[in-house]
């Protein structure tokens, strides 16, 4: 055969291939096309209710008030909302419009997916089903797809199962019709919601059963504080919280008291000792208030009465400490003493068990969340509050073999030891303690008068700890500087505070209390951490 002829052969050979080729990929484009369009006719399909879910746009999220910005403007403009916290039988067959954030998610099936949304500690069991109106395949699948900690928007009936809804606070269910992804989290999250919900309890139960639960340390619970207050427990921590505060200032305004606010750069300290945070203002030396003690003194001598203070403390100390932090939220009180000091120790009892009763009354589900995580026994206290001389303590402490020094102060060991005996005797553990030794107390504290060792002070306990300090103050301006100077203060640091008091001042008196640490003992708590929403200790100055 010539070589022309195996060259023809060759080439038609080629052109075989290249046609065989050619046809393989036609036929396997025209199979992705039938497929593409199959696929398309079945997205169509089940997109045919693509407008009752999906993520919201930014142009929606941008307060935009046209009607049709969106299907979730839509949606949202003719309805109202629900708080999750709302939903009772009482609604039984009603439509709802609630927010939340994606709880946890439980697809079951293409057709059936479970989401749980919490809203502000509430939680509600919301089903996605495709045998509801207005629900596909896809919509099922977009919601069992939702990160955990998503803000959402849903729309659904309210339904009563027939048997109790586990994990939920609310006895109900929602048959979802519509769902709007707002806001999505991230997919691996720092910590669980979940995780850092759950009490030691459970967790040892669960070791006990051979699992293993994770459990979300101190630390990483700060470190990712944004997400740890979501939990149950700190919902209610920080509510009671807010009712401490509330309860703060509507009792003092009821007895006729002036809410003030007084600087908290200060030159000078305004407890004397060295801790406090030193700054440079504008050349001078200066430094952070560590209490408006001197200014709500001056403030009863401009003529208010009655004064009080809600506002920041700044202590430099270095106390690693379950009760101490380097700021926290002062509750301050400073009030005329028209003849004994016992006065103000009258405002601090009907307060304090005005506050405590209404805790009891209006935080029920709050002090509820709460024990569920951090089991406690309710606090116990008197509709009068026991108050004991501070040589009556220490004879107490005696007996029980507890030496202490009877002109010193008590250590938290024999405040804690007391505390147990005040319990144990008078069934209470709540009470005042008074008539410390002067050598105790800040400088411009009033001395007893038959005995100058003794002062006109008192401290307030709660669970053997103490919660308030407060006394008369000297109002007598050389007997003032003496004092300051005596505790080692330079008076040209204080003297528009002295000077204060000599164009004249009635005797006075007051007492401040941390509001982080009410909280922490009437919660029974173990840590003021717990109770400071982003805490400054020693040694963390974040989030």
């Amino acid at each position: 055969m010539s070589s022309e002829s195996e060259e023809q052969q060759l080439s038609k050979k080629a052109a075989k291939k290249e046609a065989a080729k050619l046809e393989k990929m036609r036929r396997r484009q025209e199979a992705a096309a039938l497929a593409s369009a199959a696929s398309s006719l079945s997205v169509e399909e089940e997109d045919s209710y693509s407008s009752n879910y999906g993520d919201v746009t930014l142009p929606e999220l941008k307060s935009c008030s046209k009607p049709d910005a969106g299907n979730w403007s839509i949606v949202i403009s003719s309805m109202d909302w629900t708080r999750v916290g709302a939903l009772t039988q009482e609604l039984k067959e009603k439509e709802v419009l609630i927010r939340g954030r994606v709880h946890t998610t439980r697809p079951v099936s293409k057709n059936m997916a479970f989401v749980v949304v919490r809203e502000r500690g509430f939680t509600v069991q919301c089903l996605v089903a495709t045998h509801e109106a207005g629900v596909s395949r896809q919509m099922v699948k977009f919601v069992a797809a939702l990160n955990r900690e998503s803000i959402i928007d849903a729309i659904g009936m309210v339904s009563v199962p027939g048997n109790p809804i586990k994990g939920t606070t609310q006895q109900v269910e929602i048959h979802v019709r519509k769902l709007y992804c707002v806001n999505k989290a991230m997919p691996t999250l720092p910590i669980n919601v979940e995780d850092a919900a759950r009490s030691d309890a459970e967790i040892e139960a669960a070791l006990q059963a051979g699992d293993k639960l994770p459990r979300v340390n101190q630390d990483t619970r700060l470190n990712f504080r944004v997400l740890d207050i979501r939990t149950p427990a700190n919902q209610g921590i920080f509510r009671i919280q807010c009712q401490v505060g509330t309860i703060f200032r509507q009792f003092l305004l009821s007895e006729g008291f002036v809410e003030i606010h007084t600087p908290k750069l200060i030159a000078g300290s305004s407890e004397g000792g060295s801790a406090v945070f030193k700054l440079d203002y504008k050349g001078q030396p200066a430094c952070l208030a560590q209490s408006p003690q001197l200014h709500k003194q001056m403030a009863i001598c401009g003529d208010f009465g009655r004064v009080f203070e809600v506002g920041p403390v700044f202590r430099a100390e270095d106390s690693y400490t379950h009760r101490h932090l380097c700021e926290f939220t002062g509750l301050d009180v400073e009030m005329e003493i028209k003849k004994h000091y016992s006065e103000v120790m009258d405002i601090v009892d009907r307060l304090f068990v005005t506050m405590f009763d209404s805790l009891n009354e209006k935080c029920r589900k709050e002090l509820e969340a709460v024990g569920k995580q951090y089991p406690f026994e309710p606090l116990k206290y008197k509709p009068k509050t026991l108050r004991l001389t501070f040589e009556e303590g220490v004879q107490m402490l005696k007996d029980a073999g507890v030496e202490v020094d009877p002109l010193g102060d008590l250590n938290t060991e024999a405040e804690r030891k007391l505390g147990q005996l005040v319990l144990e005797k008078y069934d209470t553990e709540f009470y005042i303690l008074y008539r410390y030794p002067l050598a105790v107390r800040p400088f411009y504290t009033m001395p007893c008068y038959d005995n100058a060792l003794y002062s006109n002070s008192f401290d307030v306990f709660i669970r053997g700890e103490e919660i308030i300090s407060g006394a008369q103050r000297v109002h007598v301006p050389e007997f003032l500087a003496e004092r300051a100077q005596a505790c080692g203060i330079d008076v040209n640091t204080i003297s528009t505070y002295v000077d204060s008091f000599r164009y004249g001042v009635p005797p006075h008196g007051g007492f401040g209390v941390g509001l982080e640490r009410v909280v922490m003992l009437f919660c029974a708590l173990g840590n003021i951490r717990k109770t400071s929403l982003y805490p400054r200790d020693p040694q963390r100055i974040a989030p």
